[in-house]
């Protein structure tokens, strides 16, 4: 399988390490075009119509999501590439979009691209980019919407239906306000990073709450939470947890 790849980075350093990197390691990856001004992405991208586009965040005048911003209906699989900017990754991780950290390590690029070929045969980059952006534009975190791998697909669902997540022998059993709950093959400690905001709280080795939903406490170690639902809060973490109730 050859993927037609394009590379957009205003350093032309980080473009011949990645490329020099790819040709090493990625075989299938098959580039086509590389791209030093991010203004000149829109059109480059339009005419050679990559399945797969490894674009910089940070370039002066036009930042990764600005490029991706100018596509209606952006269906190419994108690896974002950062120095370190928690923000957006935070955001590409809720989108299950790749992304590598500069400088880029072997096994993390070969790790991006196998997932990324994955979802090319999947087809499923375009509602991933169109929920990218609308988080991006979203500040408020109860707002914006997170991946969910499903045995029938992605799901992508708003956080604040969110009641709590509960860690099931090795997998993840994420419970709502309006719906039956989803079982996720990814393990608990997958959602406490996806859900890492003041608003969820990791009550439990086995349980992140929706602070939101969190509806009474009971001296026995336990909350109720929306739905007249019960979790346990660990005995170590029940003094900091009052504390942060106390102060709220």
């Amino acid at each position: 399988m050859s993927i037609k790849t394009i590379l957009i980075d205003d350093e032309p350093k980080a473009i011949a390490i990645l490329k020099n990197k790819i040709e090493r390691l990625c075989p299938d990856l098959e580039i086509v075009a590389t791209i030093e001004k991010p203004a000149l992405a829109f059109d480059i991208i339009n005419e050679l119509q990559p399945q797969l586009v490894f674009i910089d965040i940070a370039m002066p005048g036009m930042s990764g999501f600005d490029v991706l911003e100018q596509f209606k209906k952006p269906q190419f699989e994108i690896i974002f590439a950062t120095a370190f900017d928690q923000y957006a990754l935070d955001a590409i991780k809720q989108c299950a979009i790749g992304y590598l950290v500069k400088p880029i390590d072997n096994e993390d690029l070969v790790e991006a691209v196998t997932n990324a070929t994955t979802n090319i045969e999947q087809k499923n980059a375009l509602v991933k980019n169109t929920q990218l952006l609308e988080n991006i534009n979203q500040e408020n975190f109860q707002k914006k919407k997170i991946v969910i791998p499903s045995t029938d697909g992605l799901e992508f669902v708003k956080v604040k239906s969110i009641t709590h997540c509960e860690g099931v022998d090795g997998y993840t059993k994420i419970h709502f306000t309006n719906r039956k709950p989803i079982l996720s093959s990814s393990s608990i400690g997958h959602f406490k990073k996806l859900l890492s905001h003041p608003d969820f709280y990791h009550v439990h080795k086995s349980y992140v709450a929706n602070t939101n939903h969190i509806i009474k406490y009971l001296n026995d170690g336990y909350v109720t939470l929306t739905g007249d639902v019960t979790i346990p809060v660990a005995r170590a973490k029940r003094a900091e947890f009052l504390e942060k109730f106390r102060s709220a």
